[in-house]
């Protein structure tokens, strides 16, 4: 395998997202920008009937994270990269917990943000929605709020696949812009899942089906100011630091990994000799 000036191994892409699994990833993820989203959408004037909405897409996610789960690893993910993605997902999981949005301190997000930097955009979704869901699992926080969450985590996991490609101070630096970047985006989109029914529509930070787009969509700034905006800045705060302490060691031990296992190598099983007659 190849080498950077800089001695780090050419990053592989683990998995690799085809042509099946790119439509069933943008058909996901066009759901989800609807599903975090729809409170912009209404139409001023329209009638929100009880909490319908949101349940709705709730039930929805799990169904198009499960097909692109499922189209992702139908030949595209061997047994090394799966090892690679449970080993990576349980030390999320196990991470998660010593943070857990406590004064916005999440230490979950730099593992999916290096792992799909070194392993790629697909590695990266899908590790994302599985880190989540394992530390949903672990800390009993299953829930509606969980696909929301699954999915915000994978495109913070996609994205980070998707970075430019340099090396040494500027990866760095890149990284972790893009953490800061994306954790304050994760809030926001987490914020959108709940907030129509978050006060009730007797608020200034309310949603409000009869007003206009731009107008829900300053309430929405406000109230996203007004109540998540400390703990999304913690976590973007906590991410970067942990990227710039941390990433050069966690770089080094994923592209090690990466090198050892050989993803791009094939895997062969010599023939037993027959025994001679």
């Amino acid at each position: 395998m190849s080498s950077s000036r800089g001695g780090h191994a050419a990053d592989v892409r683990v998995l690799r997202v085809r042509p099946r699994a790119a439509l069933a990833l943008g058909l996901a993820s066009v759901g989800g920008v609807l599903a975090f989203c729809w409170p912009l959408l209404v139409d001023p004037g329209a009638v929100l009937e009880s909490t319908s909405a949101p349940l709705v897409f709730a039930l929805l996610l799990p169904v198009m994270l499960g097909v692109v789960l499922a189209e992702m690893s139908d030949g595209g993910m061997d047994t090394k990269a799966l090892a690679m993605l449970g080993v990576l997902s349980a030390i999320g999981a196990a991470l998660r917990p010593l943070g857990a949005g406590t004064a916005g301190v999440e230490t979950v997000f730099f593992l999916i943000v290096l792992g799909g930097r070194v392993f790629g955009p697909g590695f990266g979704f899908v590790l994302g929605a599985t880190t989540l869901f394992s530390s949903a699992l672990l800390t009993g926080g299953v829930g509606p709020w969980l696909p929301f969450q699954m999915l915000g985590a994978a495109w913070v996991g996609l994205g980070a696949g998707l970075l430019p490609r340099v090396r040494g101070r500027m990866e760095l630096a890149v990284l972790a812009a893009y953490a800061a970047v994306s954790s304050l985006l994760f809030g926001a989109l987490l914020n959108l899942s709940f907030w129509p029914f978050a006060l009730g529509s007797s608020n200034q930070l309310s949603f409000d089906a009869a007003q206009s787009t731009m107008e829900n969509l300053h309430a929405f700034f406000l109230f996203t100011l007004a109540t998540s905006l400390g703990w999304d800045v913690g976590r973007a705060i906590t991410t970067v630091v942990l990227v710039l302490l941390a990433g050069p060691a966690v770089l080094a031990s994923l592209r090690r990994a990466s090198r050892r296992a050989a993803f791009e190598a094939p895997v062969e099983f010599p023939s037993a000799a027959r025994p001679s007659a």
